[in-house]
């Protein structure tokens, strides 16, 4: 079976990595055909090739260069229409993004059976009509949740024999990078107790909520680290509630790259997501990846994560309950053993990328009518 994943964006290379590495072990003839990634090193390649077929110019110009968005709007367009030639041979096409959707349900190539991958995409309510007609154009469409299946239900009208649902595996190709970096030197000289707060900071994710929850860590000895970089809030608000807190704050406000995570989630007693809404977070899998006790909002995908015993839930915006969840779990070492030991026997026994092949050569087996 010839399989071709497409991300033209290489919005989610460790994602779109672990499955092609995962599809490539079942016996599939897989490529990747997406664009250069530009904010740090992608994942290594495990054994598939891969065809940078989009984006090559505006590529050269860097990700903040100016004029660089109508350049990749063009540049989109000629990508879509040549991948026409590239996927005419495939048997399956699977679509992880689309960035241009609005065009992109006229520019997909002919070859059936087509599916996509709706990773995060319907955050934020019903998704726009570019969006919508996208789904339509589709085979299948997989969701990563029950709950983003029942948001391409209700929200996309997608019919509900085309939803699957498959779910994220553990980012755990970061767990075997032969030369990780050290401890960024943000970081250096903690003793005590991590609390770790990573990835991309956003509105949504509440690092507000959790600032305000770590000022009644009294006596706990704990530290919390914000680890990523910033986009679209106030900084200086953020370090003016760490300077109010009880507990050391530090942060390290910059894109990090894959071999700094190892060292960041192993010193980390706990990783916090207290995210006012979401519906799927690579943060999570980076957690489950490397076996951590997790705390999360409630919100989303991660109540069924939580299900299967990898992780704590607060209500989202909820500082007095995630006060006393961290708290409790820093004071109750024995109890962040426990959870670790949950989290990994879930990876083990639902997330785990070899399994979740299997289920996506079944279904495209399934729409191949074998």
């Amino acid at each position: 079976m010839r399989v071709h994943v497409v991300d033209p964006p290489a919005y989610t290379p460790p994602y779109d990595n672990s499955l092609c590495a995962a599809l490539t072990r079942t016996g599939a003839d897989v490529e990747l055909i997406t664009s250069e990634f530009l904010h740090g090193r992608a994942p290594d390649l495990l054994g598939f090739p891969v065809d940078e077929h989009f984006y090559r110019a505006s590529a050269k110009r860097g990700s903040g260069a100016r004029g660089r968005k109508p350049q990749k709007a063009i540049e989109h367009v000629a990508g879509m229409y040549r991948l026409r030639t590239r996927t005419a041979a495939a048997d399956i096409v699977h679509y992880q993004w689309l960035d241009l959707q609005v065009l992109d349900w006229l520019l997909l190539p002919a070859p059936r059976p087509r599916l996509l991958t709706a990773h995060g995409t319907l955050r934020g309510g019903r998704p726009g009509w570019g969006a919508r007609r996208v789904y339509h154009q589709m085979d299948a469409v997989v969701a990563l949740s029950e709950y983003g299946a029942a948001k391409l239900r209700e929200q996309a009208g997608v019919p509900s024999e085309r939803v699957h649902v498959i779910p994220h595996g553990p980012l755990d190709y970061v767990t075997r990078i032969p030369s990780p970096a050290p401890l960024p030197a943000e970081l250096n000289g903690s003793d005590g107790p991590v609390v770790l707060f990573f990835g991309i900071v956003r509105p949504y994710k509440g690092v507000d909520v959790l600032l305000d929850a770590v000022q009644q860590l009294h006596g706990t000895g704990a530290e919390l680290w914000i680890v990523g970089r910033t986009l679209h809030v106030d900084v200086e608000e953020l370090r003016e509630r760490a300077r109010r807190s009880s507990i050391k704050v530090r942060f390290v406000s910059r894109f990090v790259d894959d071999r700094e995570i190892p060292p960041v989630f192993e010193r980390a007693d706990l990783v916090v997501l207290p995210y006012r809404e979401v519906e799927q977070s690579g943060v999570l899998y980076l957690a489950l990846a490397f076996g951590k006790p997790i705390v999360m909002s409630a919100v989303g995908g991660f109540p069924e994560v939580a299900a299967r015993g990898a992780g704590r839930l607060v209500p989202p915006g909820d500082v007095e309950s995630l006060a006393q969840t961290i708290g409790d779990l820093l004071e109750r070492p024995e109890e962040r053993r426990q959870l670790a030991d949950s989290t990994r026997a879930a990876v083990a026994e639902h997330y785990s990328w070899d399994a979740i092949a299997k289920d996506h050569i079944a279904l495209y087996r399934e729409l191949l009518g074998e």
